[in-house]
């Protein structure tokens, strides 16, 4: 081990005391400090640094208080946002869809909606579950109306048709062995 404090110069990089020549006269002391501060000054300056700023086109740093304005880091609304994604994304029909049956008491009424329920919606046609045959009557003359109404709550062309029908009545078959026959008659419905 040598008693030498300096550090071992590396092969690649030349320092006067490694030189041969005893009389190479090199910047020494504070020169030598100045030449490396510009060096490393000039090479910062020429290689692009990252951005620390948000946007990629966005000149300034948002920082600290953002002020009485509205301001693009401020909280926003559930609704807003879910509005957006669901542009976003294309689900608009998919959402419009949906809001008849998840809202089919705000859409088509209470009374109308007391006595019946959508089942399906399907290539723009709502087939509707009255809770009697004199409902289902009453229904299909009020298609106009309902029409009209999920139009304005959910948008046009979303239901186009209406197949309204009474009650499901009951199956009577029960057990492995059945007999063919009318069955209860005109009981349910």
């Amino acid at each position: 081990m040598s008693s030498d404090p300096r550090p071992a110069a590396r092969p690649d990089q030349a320092t006067p005391e490694a030189s041969t020549d005893p009389d190479a006269s090199g910047p020494s002391g504070p020169e030598l400090a100045r030449a490396v501060l510009d060096a490393a000054k000039a090479r910062r300056q020429t290689t692009p640094r990252p951005s620390r700023y948000r946007g990629a086109g966005d000149s300034r740093r948002l920082r600290g208080y953002s002020g009485p304005g509205p301001d693009p880091r401020d909280p926003a609304l559930f609704g807003v946002v879910l509005q957006r994604l669901m542009k976003a994304r294309g689900w608009q029909r998919q959402t419009a869809e949906a809001t008849v049956f998840g809202a089919w008491e705000r859409v088509v009424g209470a009374d109308i909606a007391a006595h019946s329920r959508p089942v399906r919606l399907a290539d723009g046609e709502l087939t509707i579950e009255a809770e009697s045959t004199a409902w289902a009557t009453q229904l299909r003359l009020l298609t106009g109306k309902i029409l009209k109404q999920i139009a304005g709550e959910v948008g046009h062309n979303v239901v186009i048709r209406l197949n309204i029908h009474g009650p499901a009545a009951p199956s009577w078959r029960r057990g492995p062995l059945r007999v063919r026959g009318r069955g209860p008659g005109d009981t349910y419905g």
